[in-house]
């Protein structure tokens, strides 16, 4: 990868008892990027996290942080934030206190007032500000846990499901956040079972399986080797949209195992890219206008499945 590096893994591997949670990893994430972290659960998602925040250290591999060798001490370089299996805060405290608590806790008090306030509107919660943390909601707690980590301005932000318990708008502010971060040079490391959530965020992902990397690179370059896949076509005219693509070559109109008739507004067709290409404009020409066309299975969770079930099967 050329440029410089927020994190550099060779060979990591760690070891709690029997169980090896990561083995022999190796990991790339270029600055100023948002870098995904995909896997089933007891992956390592969670375990990798942990070593780039310093919570823990590798048994063995080398890793660097920010271009600065990370050794056996639990600690990282300056610049690095977040937090995993969700963020620690103080429930009998409000918000605000929260921050304040934890400005003071790094030697900030004196000027972290309007830091403070900046980060609450970052987030969306400047409203609840003054309200209890025992009674926020799951995404609520996410989000303060967000406006935590970036109280240090971070130069590495790292986040374990951060769009857990969001609702729809909370998820968009919270991307929103995420897509400013990086667009200002922020490095964002993030862990998610939602694969729509890694597709609209990042330009890079890492897929883990039972503790080995399975795929590190582009979403472009991932999309493009799982590029056949299963396709919702909705037309202004099904029947003879079902014609058309029954007579497009590389197409093949999908069928359910149960041999029942897909509904009437949508048909599901199965092809690679180039033979969906085709079929539209074969639509097209037959005066047939296409309002849908999307993956029934995103090109991202496609990839996943078919690499991690292959993982679990050579063990």
């Amino acid at each position: 990868m050329d440029g410089p590096l927020a994190v550099r893994a060779r060979g990591i591997t760690k070891c709690f008892g029997d169980v090896v949670a990561l083995d022999d990893v190796e990991l790339d994430v270029a600055r100023g990027v948002i870098h995904g972290l995909a896997g089933p659960n007891g992956a390592g998602k969670t375990t990798l996290l942990g070593l780039v925040l310093g919570l823990a250290v590798a048994d063995e591999g080398s890793l660097e942080i920010l271009g600065t060798p990370v050794g056996r001490a639990l600690s990282t370089p300056g610049g690095v934030a977040g937090f995993v299996d969700g963020p620690g805060l103080y429930p009998a405290l409000t918000a605000r206190q929260n921050l304040a608590a934890l400005a003071a806790l790094r030697g900030r008090k004196a000027r972290a007032a309007t830091r403070i306030e900046d980060v609450l509107g970052e987030v969306g919660l400047t409203d609840v500000a003054d309200d209890r943390v025992r009674g926020f909601s799951l995404g609520m707690r996410q989000r303060l846990g967000l406006a935590a980590a970036l109280l240090a301005r971070p130069r590495l932000l790292v986040l374990d499901e951060p769009a857990n318990g969001l609702d729809p708008a909370g998820k968009k502010h919270v991307h929103g956040v995420l897509d400013r971060l990086a667009a200002d040079g922020t490095t964002v490391v993030l862990s998610s079972h939602r694969m729509d959530d890694l597709e609209a965020l990042c330009s890079a992902v890492t897929i883990l399986a039972t503790g080995r990397v399975v795929f590190s690179g582009p979403m472009g370059k991932l999309s493009a080797e799982n590029d056949e896949l299963d396709y919702r076509v909705r037309t202004a005219d099904p029947e003879t949209a079902r014609r058309v693509a029954l007579d497009t070559p590389g197409v093949l109109v999908v069928v359910d195992d149960a041999g029942a008739r897909q509904d009437n507004a949508a048909l599901v067709v199965r092809a690679l890219v180039p033979a969906l290409d085709e079929l539209v404009v074969r639509l097209v020409k037959a005066g047939v206008a296409v309002r849908e066309l999307v993956p029934v299975v995103s090109p991202l969770e496609a990839a996943f499945l078919a690499l991690t079930e292959q993982q679990e099967s050579s063990r």
